[in-house]
């Protein structure tokens, strides 16, 4: 067994280093386009992902240090326990996750698992549920920008968030700690009073706490638009140079499939934007052009599973594990969306696809402000709508409990 995972594990290096060479050669020979990619990459992170982000990295690392995920763990445990068998702070990577998109949920949940709030078994089962794609992306990029309807938006939503629920629904019962997660005997009051004596006890200044959350931060987003461009490179890169396309073109033919989406569908396991751009431009079926997205977007490409990684790997989550739940979540995204089809959209006329998608990262500096305050609101808005509904849920679950 041993040697099989080091003899899979060496031909996994032989075929990163291969796509390596290969893009080092294509930047060598096409260093305009190389730059124009990696100009691009810079800007859809500093336009888009460090104002849509940044705010819900420094917030979150607040709230964490402040014991604030751990007084809705103590609220949410009755739910999610029974539900997932995992702690009620498994509430709080999820929620950010489903509103902010990837990768905030693997970066929470590593935090959870550093921070020693979760148990490995725990973060095990978290990271299968807790990483999604936000809906602004879902119903502004693809429905709207690609798809040019966005009436398409719970045909593409919908099935995505109803995988999440199945993978967690799923996986609750792998390698259980056969823990029994106990409804607590104290009052709402105790436990904050609890959450903020433990704080205290930490001697955590405000200003401290404030500074190592801006740092880590900042440490992620520099982190993730490192990524960003890298793949931005490598995908321009790879899928304009001649032999390539020529494979793809083979490829296309033996399988009777057309060209823009054997394509599409390949760039979208490397980099979900630029696959689901692809196939929303081929020539098919709408149908079929949902399907194929709804996979991508659920699978989220290796350039958000480098983000994710970079978090899971400093944890001793299986990293293994969140891989091949985000291939699940791509096909269960397929299935449900199929289901809704049949269900809504079997006799949807399909209108003309302009796929007049604009550019990311065109944003003026009133444009950068706005989404980098409304980021920031929508963090705060999320984390106290996240305490009202843990303290009403708790209060229904010591109520149920006085009765029964």
């Amino acid at each position: 067994m041993r040697v099989r995972s080091k003899s899979q594990n060496n031909y996994s290096t032989l075929l990163f280093l291969i796509i390596i060479i290969l893009a080092l050669f294509g930047i060598i020979a096409n260093p305009k386009l190389s730059l124009s990619s990696a100009t691009s990459g810079v800007s859809i992170w500093f336009n888009i992902v460090l104002p849509s982000l940044l705010p819900f990295f420094i917030i979150s690392e607040i709230l964490i240090g402040l014991g604030f995920v751990d007084l809705i763990g103590k609220l949410l445990g009755p739910l999610m326990g029974p539900l997932f068998k995992v702690p009620g702070e498994g509430a709080f990577p999820l929620t950010m996750s489903v509103l902010s998109g990837y990768p905030v949920g693997a970066k929470l949940t590593s935090r959870l698992r550093e921070e020693g709030l979760i148990t490995k078994n725990q973060g095990n089962k978290l990271i299968c549920f807790t990483s999604t794609s936000g809906p602004l992306f879902m119903l502004g990029a693809v429905s709207i920008g690609m798809l040019n309807d966005s009436s398409l938006g719970p045909l593409i939503i919908i099935p995505h968030y109803l995988a999440i629920l199945c993978l967690g629904l799923l996986f609750r019962s792998y390698k259980s700690d056969n823990k029994e997660f106990t409804r607590s005997n104290k009052s709402i009051f105790e436990e904050i009073q609890e959450s903020y004596n433990s704080w205290v006890k930490t001697k955590k200044s405000i200003g401290s706490l404030i500074t190592k959350s801006v740092k880590e931060s900042m440490d992620t987003i520099i982190l993730i638009g490192g990524l960003v461009i890298f793949y931005s490179v490598l995908v321009e890169v790879l899928f304009n140079m001649k032999f390539i396309n020529h494979f793809l073109y083979l490829l296309s033919n033996i399988l009777s499939i057309d060209l823009q989406i054997v394509k599409g569908f390949i760039v979208g396991i490397f980099e979900v934007t630029m696959g689901c751009k692809n196939i929303a431009a081929a020539n098919i079926d709408f149908i079929y052009k949902v399907l194929l997205i709804n996979f991508i977007i659920g699978w989220s490409g290796i350039s958000v599973h480098s983000q994710s990684l970079s978090f899971i790997n400093k944890t001793d989550i299986n990293g293994k594990l969140y891989i091949f739940s985000k291939f699940l979540h791509g096909i269960l995204s397929s299935i449900f969306g199929y289901i809704i089809y049949l269900v809504k959209y079997k006799n949807y006329i399909q209108s003309t696809f302009s796929n007049a998608i604009t550019s990311y990262g065109q944003f003026e500096l009133l444009d950068w402000i706005y989404l980098l305050t409304s980021s920031a609101k929508l963090a705060l808005t999320i984390s106290i709508y996240i305490f009202i509904l843990s303290v009403l849920i708790s209060l229904l679950f010591r109520k149920s409990r006085s009765f029964s």
